[in-house]
């Protein structure tokens, strides 16, 4: 192939234009951002779980120590129907009045007792309410620590696609005064020689490989034509000429 010592050159200021367009990619998918974001979001999955959990649970205590309350009721007012009777008068046999003031002892005893259970559901709800009301904090406080790196990364995002869209212009104007056939090589060797398929011959290096080429290969190159398309023996990318190639 055959193409202009100018054409050549500019060849290599596509290249470096891919290798800047590969950067700005690289840099896009590497910003920090990104793993802060990923590790808050997980720290955020968890927290809302547990918050998730302690709303249950706080809700769970509610109905429990409604129920608790309703059984301390029930039994307060049946006590009370029993002592009412009683100072009523209207039981007068001595058996019947040592039944009801049995009943009257052991329902004050088990009001007690479900007394104690409405505390004990009190106090447990309480501690989940507290739990609940702490991990609310903490959920806004790492939701708020992602809206600040989510902001931070679309900024770089701004930044970054400005500069790319700016590079992929420059890169169209150069590469379209470019042969189209010499183009058309170089994109298929950039694609196999991961994104370099054209580089400078500077002091006897290649600058793709960074391999300096042997006596027979710089003889070889020496005697191509000024417009030949030389390629590197060792990575097979083109091999541009200049005046500080060292031939």
């Amino acid at each position: 192939m055959n193409a202009a010592p100018a054409d050549q050159i500019r060849l290599l200021d596509v290249q470096a234009l891919d290798v800047r367009l590969a950067q700005l990619a690289h840099k896009r998918k590497s910003l920090p951002e990104h793993a802060e974001i990923e590790s808050l979001n997980k720290d955020l999955t968890q927290l809302r779980d547990l918050h998730v959990a302690a709303q249950t649970e706080e809700s769970d205590c509610a109905r429990e120590q409604t129920k608790a309350e309703q059984d301390v009721d029930q039994v307060r007012q049946r006590a009370a129907r029993d002592q009412q009777r009683l100072d009523s008068g209207a039981v007068t046999s001595p058996k019947d009045l040592e039944n009801l003031q049995r009943e009257i002892a052991s329902l004050a005893k088990r009001q007690g007792d479900l007394e104690d259970v409405v505390l004990e559901v009190m106090e447990r709800r309480e501690s989940a309410q507290e739990r609940f009301e702490e991990l609310t904090g903490r959920v806004a406080s790492v939701q708020g620590k992602i809206d600040d790196a989510t902001a931070r990364r679309d900024a770089s995002f701004e930044e970054l696609d400005g500069e790319t869209a700016t590079a992929t212009k420059e890169r169209g104007i150069v590469a379209g005064s470019v042969p189209e056939d010499l183009l058309k090589l170089y994109d298929k060797l950039r694609v196999k020689e991961g994104g370099v398929g054209a580089a400078r011959l500077y002091q006897r290096r290649c600058e793709g490989c960074q391999l300096e080429l042997n006596i027979t290969e710089l003889n070889e190159v020496r005697a191509a034509a000024p417009d030949s398309v030389v390629r590197c023996e060792n990575c097979h990318r083109i091999l541009v000429r200049t005046s500080e190639s060292g031939l």
